[in-house]
C-alpha cells in the first residue's frame, strides 16, 4: 500500500494564518497544528456577536427557502490528471479527469448535495461562485470550513434559490488558475425561453502544464511584483481619480494594463484553437450561449463572427434584453447570450482583452464549407460594445428602492510594486470587516486606486449596481475599471461571513480579500 502523499507547500502555514485572521468566526477544527477558527471580529454596537456559518439563523434561513422537494446528488472528485486539450497534452488538477469539469444542473429550488473527494497532494474547497447558498457551504477555507485535507472528502448540501448561470471552483491558494473549474447550470422551470438550443462555454487562460505553473507566477509576483516593476500600479494613497483616469479609453476599456500572468493558450470548453469546440445548428435557429469566464487573470472581449449579441441575463439574473456587438466579461463574470443562426461557419471568439495573446477560438457551424482560421477575428470584435450602463433588470429581478441603513467604503489599492493588493489599506492577514446587520440595505463604493482593472465579487448576495437613470442590473462580479469609482447596493438578506474579493486569483492571494461580516 502506499503512503498518503505529503501535501505541498502550496496551502503553507503562513497562508493558514491568513485565512483564520480577523472576521473568521466559527470555532472548531485545525490544519497542521492552527486553530483556523477563531471568534475574533468586531462586533457592532448593541448587536452583540458575529453570526457564525453553524449559527442557529444560518439554518434558519436554509429552511426557509424554497424547496421543490427534489434533491440532486453528485460526487466529485479533484484530482492530478493529464488531459489532451487539442494536440496539447498537459498535468493539471481537474474534476472528475476532464476540463472543465462536469456540468452540474438543477432546477431553481432543488437541493444540491455533493460529496467532494480530495484526490489531491494539497487541501482543496469547492466554492459556489454566484449562489446565494448557506454561509457554512460556502466553500471558503478558514472563514466558513475546513478545508479539506488531502485523502478527505466533505458533503455540501444546500438550496439553490435563483435560476441563471453559475460554476464552482476551488477557494485555496492558485488552484483557480488550474483545471478545477466547472459550470453549475439552475434552471427555471417557467422561464419563457425564446431559443432553440442552449451552449454553455467556459472561457479560461491557461498555463498549468504547458508554461510557468501557477504557483511559480505567484512566487514570481510575491519577489519581483508587476511586471514592468510596478509602474503602472500606483498606491494605495494615489490621489488620481474622477473619468477618464486610469488609461481607460474606448479603445482600452480596462486600462493599459491588464494582467501580469503570460498565458500560453487561452480556451473555450477546454481546447485550443487549432482543435476547437464545434457547435452545429441550423440556420435560423436561435442559440442560448451561457458564457462564463473562469480565467485566473484574463477579461475577455466576447463576440461571434457574422452575428449580433442579444445579451438576456447578466450574472444569471434577467435583463432587459439589448443588442449589441461584443461584450467583455472579467474574470468570474457571466452573461447569457442568444444568436440567430446564419448560413455557414462562423468564429467564435474569446479575445484576451490588452494582452496580445493568441484568442480562444470555436466555431459556430450550420452549413458545409472551410472552418475559419486560426487568429479569426471578427469586425464584431471593434463593433458596439456592451456597457453596464446598456444593462436594465427585468421586472422580477430588481432590488426595490431603499435609502442605505449602512455605507462602507472599499477602497482597492497596491502597495511594494504589486506584491501585496489591498482593500481599505491592509492585505487579508490584516482586514477589518465589513460590518453589517440582516435586514439592513448596505452600500458599498468600491474605489479603484490602482492602474489595474479589478472584477470585485461578493459571496452569498447579489448586488444592484448604482445608476442615475433607474434600478441597478443585478449581478455578483462587477469590474472596477482603473482609478474609477462603482457603488453597489446589497440586500442584508443571507446571514454569516462572507468574502468580497478581486477575482483576479493573484490579487486575491496577494491580499485583495474582505469580509462582509453579519453581526446579530
Amino acid at each position: 500500500m502506499s503512503s498518503p502523499p505529503t501535501p505541498s507547500p502550496r496551502l503553507t502555514r503562513r497562508r493558514v494564518l491568513q485565512l483564520g485572521a480577523a472576521g473568521a468566526v466559527v470555532v472548531g477544527g485545525s490544519y497542521a497544528g492552527v486553530r483556523v477558527f477563531e471568534p475574533t471580529a468586531p462586533t457592532l454596537v448593541g448587536l452583540g456577536a458575529p453570526v457564525g456559518p453553524s449559527s442557529a439563523v444560518v439554518a434558519a434561513t436554509e429552511a426557509a427557502r424554497h424547496f421543490t422537494g427534489t434533491t440532486v446528488t453528485r460526487r466529485l472528485t479533484a484530482a492530478p490528471v493529464t488531459v489532451d486539450l487539442g494536440g496539447r497534452t498537459v498535468s493539471t488538477w481537474a474534476y472528475d479527469g476532464t476540463v472543465p469539469g462536469p456540468e452540474i444542473r438543477v432546477n431553481a429550488g432543488d437541493r444540491l448535495a455533493v460529496t467532494l473527494v480530495n484526490g489531491l497532494p494539497d487541501p482543496t474547497t469547492v466554492h459556489w461562485h454566484g449562489v446565494a447558498l448557506r454561509n457554512d457551504m460556502d466553500g471558503v477555507p478558514g472563514l466558513t470550513m475546513d478545508p479539506v485535507a488531502p485523502g478527505g472528502r466533505v458533503d455540501y448540501a444546500f438550496t439553490v434559490p435563483d435560476p441563471g448561470t453559475y460554476w464552482f471552483h476551488p477557494h485555496v491558494g492558485i488552484q483557480l488558475d488550474m483545471g478545477m473549474q466547472a459550470a453549475l447550470i439552475v434552471a427555471d422551470p417557467h422561464e419563457p425561453g425564446g431559443y432553440d438550443e442552449e451552449v454553455v462555454m467556459v472561457l479560461d487562460d491557461w498555463t498549468d502544464g504547458w508554461g510557468d505553473s501557477p504557483q511559480v507566477n505567484l512566487d514570481r509576483m510575491r519577489r519581483d511584483g508587476m511586471r514592468g516593476g510596478g509602474m503602472n500600479g500606483m498606491s494605495s494613497g494615489s490621489g488620481m481619480g474622477g473619468s477618464g483616469m486610469g488609461g481607460v479609453s474606448a479603445s482600452q476599456p480596462l486600462g493599459a494594463d491588464t494582467g501580469d500572468v503570460v498565458y500560453p493558450a487561452h480556451l473555450i470548453n477546454g481546447r485550443v484553437p487549432r482543435d476547437p469546440v464545434t457547435v452545429t445548428s441550423v440556420p435560423g435557429h436561435r442559440i442560448r450561449f451561457r458564457l462564463i469566464n473562469a480565467g485566473g487573470d484574463t477579461a475577455y472581449r466576447f463576440a461571434v463572427g457574422g452575428h449580433r449579441l442579444t445579451v438576456t441575463h447578466a450574472d444569471g439574473f434577467p435583463v432587459v434584453p439589448v443588442e449589441v456587438d461584443t461584450l467583455l466579461l472579467g474574470m468570474g463574470e457571466r452573461y447569457d447570450v442568444v444568436v440567430t443562426v446564419a448560413d455557414g461557419a462562423f468564429p467564435i471568439v474569446a479575445v484576451p482583452e490588452g494582452k496580445g495573446d493568441p484568442a480562444a477560438l470555436a466555431v459556430l457551424r450550420s452549413a458545409s464549407g472551410p472552418a475559419p482560421v486560426v487568429g479569426a477575428r471578427p469586425v464584431e470584435l471593434g463593433g458596439r460594445m456592451l456597457s453596464y450602463a446598456d444593462l436594465a433588470p427585468t421586472v422580477s429581478a430588481v432590488l426595490p428602492a431603499h435609502a442605505p441603513d449602512r455605507e462602507h467604503d472599499v477602497v482597492l489599492g497596491m502597495a511594494d510594486g504589486g506584491r501585496r493588493w489591498l482593500i481599505n489599506g491592509a492585505t487579508f492577514a490584516d482586514h477589518q470587516p465589513l460590518l453589517v446587520a440582516a435586514g439592513e440595505r448596505v452600500a458599498l463604493t468600491l474605489r479603484n486606486q490602482t492602474m489595474m482593472f479589478h472584477p470585485m465579487h461578493l459571496h452569498g448576495h447579489t448586488f444592484a449596481a448604482a445608476t442615475s437613470s433607474g434600478p441597478g442590473v443585478r449581478k455578483d462580479t462587477i469590474i472596477v475599471a482603473p482609478m474609477q469609482t462603482m457603488a453597489i447596493q446589497v440586500q442584508a438578506d443571507n446571514p454569516g461571513q462572507w468574502m468580497v474579493h478581486c477575482h483576479n486569483a493573484y490579487h486575491a492571494e496577494l491580499g485583495m480579500m474582505d469580509v462582509l461580516s453579519y453581526q446579530g
